[in-house]
Order: C-alpha cells, then sequence, then structure tokens
C-alpha cells in the first residue's frame, strides 16, 4: 500500500522548506487565503508545458519556512480541463507535505465528494470549510467536531476574507503529523470494493496516491493516471489494463453512474447530524442583490449603473478629468517641466542630447509625464474600481448574466473575466484568456480584445475627452458594440468548434474589504507601472533617433495621406505611432492635440475610434504571439488594422454626410 508520506519518485524539496498545496473549486476563497499566507512574496508563473498560471509563495509558519501552492480550481481529482489537470500534477509530482482542501460551507454537501477522493488518495490533508460567516448568517449550523471525528482529518471553520480562521489554519499546517498506519477507508457497495479490490491488488509500483485511489481512476477510464501505472507497472500493466477492459465491459455505462451516487451517499452518511438548515432560510440583503445581478430584468440596469458610476464617473471624470489635470497640468508642465529643463540644458551643453531628455520627445518631458501624469492616476483609479467589484463578487454574477448573450459569440460567461481586465490593460487580459476551455474561445477573445476592448488609460483619456461633446461619445460607444458584436458574430461562424459549457461557482456577495482591495490595487499597480515606465521611456528614445535621423518625419509623411483620407490633420498621425508603442501612449497624444484646438468634435470622434480599434501595443502583440503563435497574432494585427483604417474612412464619411457633429 502506498503511503503519503514515502512518495520516492518525487523531486527533492529545496532545503528544510516544505510544501502545502490549496486546492478546491474555483471561487471558495483559495486565492484569499494564499494571499493572507504569502503576503507579498508571490510568483506566478505557467506550470511547465501548459498555459495554466500557478501562483507560488513562501510563509513562515510558526518559525518554520514553507512554500504556498495555490493550484487552479478543481471539482475532482478525475480531471476534465487542463486547470484540473494541472492541480492533479501538483498533488501527485510537487509532494505537499499538506492538502489544504478549501471548500464553500454553503455548498458543504457538494464539495466534500472531493474531500472523500483526497482522504482516499490518502493525501495529508486539511479541510478549511471557509465562508462560514455567510453560512451563519443564513442560518446554516455546521458541527465541525463531529465532521472532524467522521473524516479522521483535521477540519477548520473559516471566513477568510475576514481573516477569520487564520491562526488555526497556520497551527494545523505547522502540526500536521500523516498517520499512514491507519488510513480512513469509505465503503462503497460489495460489487463496487470487488471490482477496485481487483483491480488495486495486480499493482505493485510505487505511487503518490493509493493504489485504491487509483484502481477508481483506472476505472473511470483516466488515461493520464493509466499512462503512469504503464510507466511503474511494467510488463504488469497488460493483466490490470485486461482486468479494467473486462470490468468496463460488464459494466458498461452503469460505472461512472454508480460512482457518483455513491458518493453522493457516503457524502449523505457523513453530514448526517453534521449540516442543519433551518426550515425557513433567512435571506440576507447580499442575496437579494445577488439574485438581482443576473437577472437580466434587473442585473441590466444595475451593470448600466456600476459602469456610469464606477468606469465614466470614477475613472473618466475623477481618474481622467482631475487627477490628470492636476498631475499633468499642474504639476509637469506649469511646475516640474520647465524646472527640468532649465536644470538639464545647464548641465549638458549639447542640444540634440538635450533634446533626448526634456524635448519634444524627451524621456522626461514627455515619457515619464505621459507615465506618471496621464496614466497612472487613470489606471490606479480603474484597478481600484476592478478590485472594489471582485471583493464584492460581482464578476462571477456578471459572467452568468451575459452567458447567453456571449454564447452567440462562440464564448461563454466565463469570457467576461478578460473582458472586464481588458478595460484594465489588454495585455493582461490577453494573458488571461488562457483560463477559457478551447483554443477556438481563446481566439475569438483575443480578436475581441485586440479590436473593441480599450485599457483603462486609453478608455480613461477618451472619455475625458469626448464627454465634452455627448453625441461624440455615443457615436464612440456604438461603433465599438456594433463591430464587437458584428465580428464575434461572425467569428463564431467562421471558426470551427462549439461553445462548451459554462459552469461557475458563486462566491457570497459582500461588502469589500479596504484591507483586500487596497493590496490587489498595488499589486496590480506594481505589475503595470513597472512594464508600462519602460516601455514609454524607450518609445521616447525612438521618437528622439526617429527625430533626429528624419525617420520620424519621413514616417509621418508617409502616413499623411491615411490620415487625410478619414479626415484627420497631418499631426494625428503622431498619435498612431505612439500607439504603436502603447495604446494609452496614443491616447495621451489625442489629449496633446485636443489641447492644442487641432481638431474638432468630428475629427476627434473618428480618431477616437480609429485608435481604438488599431493595431494591439506592442505589449500586447508580444503576448498574443506567445499565447496564440506568429500566425494568428500576425492575422490577428493585420486584420484589426485593415478595419481601423476602413472604420475610421466609413465613419468620416457618414458623419460629413449626415452633418452630426459639424
Amino acid at each position: 500500500m502506498a503511503t503519503c508520506c514515502a512518495k520516492p519518485e518525487a523531486p527533492t524539496h529545496n532545503g528544510s522548506v516544505k510544501r502545502v498545496a490549496l486546492v478546491g473549486n474555483p471561487n471558495v476563497g483559495k486565492s484569499v487565503l494564499f494571499n493572507a499566507l504569502t503576503g507579498a512574496y508571490v510568483t506566478v508563473s505557467n506550470y511547465p508545458g501548459t498555459s495554466v498560471e500557478v501562483s507560488r509563495g513562501t510563509a513562515d509558519i510558526s518559525g518554520q519556512p514553507w512554500q504556498v501552492i495555490d493550484t487552479p480550481g478543481m471539482y475532482s481529482i478525475h480531471t476534465i480541463t487542463e486547470e484540473e489537470r494541472v492541480a492533479r500534477e501538483i498533488l501527485l509530482h510537487e509532494t505537499p507535505d499538506v492538502v489544504l482542501h478549501v471548500l464553500d460551507a454553503r455548498n458543504l454537501e457538494r464539495m466534500l465528494a472531493m474531500t472523500v477522493q483526497l482522504i482516499e488518495a490518502e493525501l495529508p490533508v486539511v479541510l478549511v470549510v471557509n465562508i462560514m460567516d455567510e453560512a451563519e448568517r443564513i442560518g446554516l449550523k455546521i458541527d465541525l467536531e463531529l465532521l472532524r471525528e467522521r473524516l479522521g482529518i483535521p477540519v477548520i471553520g473559516a471566513a477568510t476574507a475576514r481573516k477569520r480562521g487564520l491562526e488555526q489554519i497556520r497551527g494545523a499546517i505547522a502540526q500536521y503529523r500523516c498517520d499512514t498506519g491507519n488510513p480512513r477507508r469509505f465503503a462503497y457497495s460489495r460489487l463496487l470494493e470487488r471490482d477496485i479490490n481487483e483491480v488495486a491488488g495486480l499493482m505493485e509500483g510505487e505511487y503518490i496516491l493509493s493504489r485504491r485511489a487509483l484502481a477508481l481512476l483506472l476505472l473511470q477510464q483516466d488515461g493520464e493516471i493509466g499512462s503512469l501505472v504503464e510507466q511503474r507497472e511494467g510488463e504488469r500493466y497488460g493483466r490490470i489494463a485486461e482486468k479494467v477492459r473486462e470490468i468496463a465491459f460488464e459494466r458498461r455505462e452503469s460505472f461512472h453512474l454508480e460512482l457518483s451516487l455513491e458518493r453522493k451517499e457516503i457524502v449523505r452518511r457523513l453530514l448526517k447530524d453534521v449540516f442543519c438548515a433551518p426550515e425557513k432560510r433567512v435571506v440576507t440583503w447580499a442575496e437579494r442583490l445577488s439574485r438581482m445581478s443576473v437577472q437580466p430584468l434587473t442585473g441590466i440596469p444595475l451593470l448600466l449603473i456600476v459602469l456610469y458610476f464606477g468606469l465614466y464617473k470614477f475613472v473618466g471624470d475623477f481618474g481622467a478629468g482631475t487627477m490628470v489635470d492636476f498631475l499633468e497640468k499642474q504639476l509637469f508642465v506649469e511646475m516640474f517641466n520647465p524646472w527640468i529643463t532649465h536644470v538639464v540644458q545647464a548641465l549638458i551643453p549639447w542640444p540634440v542630447i538635450q533634446e533626448l531628455f526634456v524635448g519634444e520627445y524627451g524621456i522626461i518631458t514627455l515619457g515619464i509625464r505621459y507615465a506618471v501624469g496621464i496614466i497612472l492616476p487613470i489606471v490606479a483609479t480603474f484597478f481600484i474600481f476592478f478590485s472594489f467589484l471582485e471583493d464584492t463578487g460581482y464578476f462571477p454574477r456578471l459572467a452568468l448574466l451575459v452567458d447567453r448573450i456571449f454564447k452567440r459569440f462562440g464564448l461563454t460567461g466565463r469570457a467576461v473575466i478578460p473582458m472586464v481586465l481588458g478595460f484594465g490593460c489588454d495585455t493582461m487580459a490577453t494573458m488571461v484568456t488562457r483560463t477559457l476551455e478551447t483554443t477556438r474561445e481563446r481566439v475569438i477573445a483575443t480578436i475581441l480584445l485586440s479590436l473593441t476592448i480599450p485599457c483603462s488609460a486609453q478608455l480613461g483619456v477618451i472619455l475625458a475627452l469626448l464627454s465634452k461633446f455627448p453625441g461624440a461619445l455615443v457615436v464612440w460607444g456604438g461603433c465599438l458594440l456594433l463591430l464587437f458584436v458584428v465580428v464575434g458574430f461572425l467569428a463564431a461562424r467562421i471558426l470551427p468548434g462549439e461553445a462548451p459549457m459554462f459552469y461557475m461557482e458563486l462566491p457570497p456577495m459582500r461588502l469589500p474589504q479596504f484591507s483586500n482591495v487596497l493590496t490587489k490595487t498595488y499589486t496590480r499597480m506594481q505589475w503595470y507601472f513597472l512594464e508600462i515606465l519602460p516601455l514609454f521611456i524607450l518609445a521616447s528614445v525612438l521618437l528622439w533617433l526617429g527625430k533626429i535621423t528624419g525617420f520620424f518625419e519621413k514616417l509621418v509623411d508617409a502616413m499623411t495621406p491615411v490620415m487625410a483620407s478619414i479626415g484627420l490633420p497631418r499631426e494625428t498621425a503622431i498619435a498612431f505611432i505612439f500607439g504603436f508603442f502603447r495604446r494609452d501612449y496614443g491616447a495621451a497624444g489625442l489629449y496633446e492635440l485636443q489641447t492644442k484646438g487641432l481638431m474638432d468634435a468630428r475629427q476627434l470622434t473618428v480618431a477616437a475610434v480609429t485608435l481604438t480599434l488599431f493595431i494591439p501595443c506592442v505589449a500586447q502583440f508580444l503576448i498574443m504571439k506567445k499565447e496564440r503563435g506568429w500566425r494568428v497574432a500576425g492575422a490577428i494585427g493585420v486584420f484589426v488594422s485593415v478595419l481601423a483604417f476602413g472604420s475610421g474612412y466609413v465613419l468620416n464619411k457618414v458623419l460629413l454626410m449626415s452633418g452630426l457633429l459639424a
């Protein structure tokens, strides 16, 4: 019998550092617990050979260093999605000393089946019954001591978003002892037990999971486990495979159903007298709001209210208006730039080098001014807004609300997460498309992100520019929405494949925690700013080189006929060149042109629509290449650029003929 402490095939731990893996369904609070345990010491990277991200951090628990691994969401150790396969790979090959199974106290009966699987696999499990505060609020009672006794493992009640139960979790990790002498067994029916024992009895290799658990996975036709067993058993595997085929033929299609029903019965017996629900369930205001947010009749008006106050008023008016006016105009243009220009001119005698730092395209006077004075306040306000909504639990409900609409574009409601995140940073959102289930979904989402989703800085600047012309703002928004619908609809019919089924756990809807919002905003801002500042400096250097060599002027001359064809002045080409380096850089260029009075309402609208649709910035394009490959990324880049200028040309003609925005 394999044990949970002796795992000879696994990589050895780095020094004395132990490992704890967090597993469980999506949206049960694993990431909140992960952040509480690790603080700021976190790295995020793709799991080898996959596009699935895994977060790792370090924690000091009772004076002992631990590596904490936040695994992707999984519903069972019998895997279906790539995320579940990665989570199981971590359990199989990274030999965690403790496995924290985090589940939602409100859905204890449904989620406890995976706890049973982890225990019968003889993994070192600690059960964290999370979101206890919400369970208690609606009148649910859970006898954790009785559940601990029946499962034979540590069971901790927690509300990690409220910092409740964290010390008990740390204590359970530090004090965990692997008892291999008396593993807990959950009895199945006589017939199923016979099948399990016949398959397990033929195994002789060493495994991390128990042979009983492996036998069940083999009987469920798990191909990856079959390959693992074949590798470990060698010549003996033939007999095992023959026995599995014999049982599969005897059971036909009934095995999976019978196993599911038997596990439900085991869970029911475990929860007898443990879980008590009130006869009349208490409906809280949060539950009422939750129900409203997923019903189209109330959810759509609620979404419009959120977008108006969150994006338009907070990000657009306050971030791109009030804060940018103060930082960019008062701080940089009126105070800092004249002072630093004087300093640089006094220190550097060569005008050409002066231009590099404080000229028209200077690193300080343009690059840092754009990054800090224009982009930083807009991105900061967006990430505050995004983190606020995320902490309330609104996003999964938004996914349910738009699922039926997104299916018409070959997507599921799950795609709403990268779409909304795209309003913060399209580069980050393109990376998040890897969480979508099929390649087809990922390609469609990448096209729509590249084409019609402006990042927060670009969105904030455009909202600030067009808010002076309400009609222009309506035209801009209408054009983007129309193209989103048309391109998404056509992509869903041209690209082969079918939209997958959509299923998502709903976390509790609650008031956000200030500390959580602050931590998430800070982490995202740090990542974003460290990415954009070097790019803005690089763009300034390239623009300076282009200016002193004459290449930049030639490029502007080459683009002048294109600008004229869509009714824009020659100077607008500069904003599009900026936009190639970063979309927000280009939007900031439009902001500068507008402050100089070089464009009227019609031209500003055409420029805003074309620039929003224009080719993705360098960072996003490189991520597209990494995620989708050169062929797909190149095709999307060409398609988006042609459609952008084509749409600008048509829009300009329509506005001229109709007299709108004249």
